[in-house]
């Protein structure tokens, strides 16, 4: 499982308007082959930044494959207006998680 991470930097004043384009967005990625689940997170402290995680199967399922398709342009052009500046994406594997117990020696 491979768990992509990106802050997402919207203009607070197009905070509802991101939202709804994300609402819409959101069947896009969830089609994709190798997709698992993702949530969005609105910070609290900085109202216009956005938590995005998305679970996938693989890198390449995210990497190559989402971005690598013609549904990606639906999702970039729904969405990538919004960012100011552009979101750095970044790729975690598990460490631990809510289901394992982590080994002490």
């Amino acid at each position: 499982m491979i768990l992509e991470h990106a802050l997402l930097p919207v203009r607070p004043e197009l905070a509802d308007d991101f939202e709804a384009a994300f609402a819409r967005a959101r069947p896009i990625i969830a089609g994709m082959p190798g997709f698992r689940s993702l949530s969005l997170s609105r910070c609290v402290e900085t109202p216009g930044t956005y938590l995005l995680l998305v679970e996938w199967e693989r890198l390449s399922d995210h990497v190559d494959g989402f971005r690598g398709s013609p549904e990606y342009l639906k999702w970039k052009e729904l969405l990538h207006h919004f960012y100011e500046p552009f979101p750095v994406v970044e790729h975690f594997s598990p460490v631990i998680d809510q289901h394992s117990t982590p080994v002490i020696d």
